[in-house]
């Protein structure tokens, strides 16, 4: 899994309240996510993006 975080981001944290270990805001007041993420975190990560209010977190999948 990679995840990114896009334009859209308006630096409400919530991804960083929910995965803090991938999230972390910016002092650009944006979120980043980090470039590794380990399988027991996925599932936060998952969720992260679903609630994320502007879609702004981005998954993809490794083929």
């Amino acid at each position: 899994m990679n995840v990114s975080v896009n334009e859209n981001c308006i630096g409400c944290g919530l991804c960083t309240c929910t995965c803090g270990s991938v999230f972390l805001m910016l002092d650009e007041g944006v979120a980043a996510a980090k470039d590794e993420i380990y399988p027991e975190e996925e599932p936060l990560v998952e969720e992260a993006a679903e609630s994320c209010p502007t879609h702004a977190i981005i998954i993809t999948r490794e083929v």
